[in-house]
């Protein structure tokens, strides 16, 4: 009968989905909006194409390279396969980043200018790091939190010139919060998307590509150093910055809605003797490295302190900033013992299938002995190295302890060898496997201390 059962979940869509019902068990009561913890699963359907959402400038260069699939982020397409299933999907796209060297579309990550002599000023009332310490030519990743400590955005924060910053979006609409804060601020500033549009360079194999495009130079940009370059004649910026964990850069092509086929085709010319491909973002590696994606693993109603974002909130940062009462209020009820929320967010290893794609729902996951679902899985994933699934969970807080035994209820596409969907689980530590350039919170423990600046 079970077996039945799970070949009719794979075989009926429609009716699994339609059986799914929110959990009652897992308390969200410090959400005004509960995480949608309903296992519909995959839910086919086409994507329709059309104007209403935007097609970035290397669009249709993506769909020539193979892309097959895609979601929507900040609005417009964004490409997330190349490798058909049949042909090895993503685990072949992986292979050569870890490899080789890749390029991504990241088009989506909307780069909204700051410009203006309140510049600076500006950007340091809304990100909660000191933006005073961030030199130009420089970058930092960094979060925009709400008066209620709530997560907006964690870009990477460019400053090109002394009064000039681009926030490099993840996946919300920041320019509309941004306008917003200085209407009632009045900071001498302009504020705007522009016509930049960046694509990732990240592999093994990626220095030398970039080598070959811009000098030799290239080797000397630091982690989150930016350089003035030229691709087929037109002016980008080049940051050694990615979303992997692996060696990176980011290719920022400004007027690119001119350009974009001039950098496209240049860059897949010189990536030739480094067998470059064109592949979606890595988030396989980016969970290794324990890096987050906002709407997945964070949203407003997250707290810094619930996803190993501490590091974060500074504690010598003496300007206001937006959410600095509301965060620093929450430290002091942490180093109470009384924490303001109900969860927070772990590192798993799993047992069950590989999960070699894009999970459709958030799992479930309940204590050792199973039972009712506590918590939830947000960003899982087979790791080749680790040879074990990984993911970023959200657990009861008193759950958090390394070495804390869980389960995790699967869907029937990755049930274990047994057919079972309840497996064994461990809490781990993040990250799950080291990064070539250390990230901030990383650097921040090994100095023994717990934020940046």
């Amino acid at each position: 009968m079970a077996v039945n059962f799970e070949k009719a979940l794979l075989d009926h869509p429609q009716q699994r989905a339609g059986a799914a019902r929110q959990p009652g068990s897992v308390d969200q009561s410090d959400r005004k909006v509960p995480i949608n913890l309903r296992q519909s699963g995959p839910t086919p359907v086409e994507m329709l194409i059309s104007t209403r959402v935007r097609k970035s400038p290397y669009w249709h260069l993506a769909y020539e390279a193979g892309c097959w699939r895609a979601t929507v982020y900040n609005r417009m397409y964004h490409p997330r396969g190349y490798v058909r299933p049949e042909d090895g999907g993503a685990m072949v796209e992986y292979e050569s980043l870890i490899h080789d060297v890749t390029m991504w579309n990241v088009a989506v990550e909307r780069q909204i200018q700051v410009k203006g002599p309140d510049a600076e000023r500006f950007v340091n009332y809304v990100i909660t790091r000191d933006a005073t310490k961030i030199k130009p030519m420089r970058g930092k990743y960094v979060i925009l939190c709400n008066e209620d400590g709530g997560i907006l955005n964690d870009p990477v924060l460019l400053r090109v010139a002394e009064d000039e910053f681009w926030f490099s979006l993840s996946d919300s609409d920041l320019e509309f919060w941004l306008r917003g804060v200085n209407i009632g601020m009045g900071f001498d500033v302009s504020i705007a998307e522009i016509d930049v549009a960046p694509v990732q360079i990240q592999g093994p194999k990626s220095e030398a590509l970039m080598a070959d495009l811009f000098g030799e130079g290239v080797k000397d940009i630091p982690y989150y150093g930016l350089m003035e370059g030229q691709v087929a004649g037109h002016d980008v910026i080049v940051s050694q910055t990615g979303f992997t964990g692996e060696k990176g850069y980011e290719i920022y092509l400004k007027d690119a809605t001119k350009y974009a086929e001039d950098l496209w085709y240049t860059v897949l010319s010189a990536g030739e003797p480094h067998n470059l491909r064109v592949i979606a973002p890595a988030h396989h590696r980016r969970i290794a490295a324990g890096i987050l994606s906002w709407g997945q693993d964070v949203d407003q109603e997250t707290l810094p302190f619930q996803c190993n974002l501490a590091y974060q909130v500074p504690r010598n940062k003496d300007a206001d900033y937006i959410g600095k009462q509301k965060l620093e209020k929450v430290r002091e009820q942490l180093d109470a013992g009384r924490p303001p929320f109900s969860h927070i967010m772990v590192g798993i290893r799993f047992g069950g299938g590989k999960v070699t794609d894009y999970a459709n729902d958030f799992w479930l996951i309940s204590g050792q002995e199973g039972g009712e679902p506590l918590g939830y899985v947000t960003s899982p994933w087979y790791s080749p190295e680790l040879e074990t699934n990984i993911a970023l969970a959200y657990v009861p807080f008193d759950l958090r302890a390394i070495g804390t035994r869980l389960t995790v209820h699967l869907p029937v596409e990755y049930a274990a060898a047994d057919g079972s969907t309840e497996v064994e689980a461990e809490v781990v530590e993040v990250p799950f496997r080291p990064s070539v350039n250390p990230n901030a919170r990383e650097r921040a423990r090994a100095k023994g201390i717990d934020f940046a600046d």
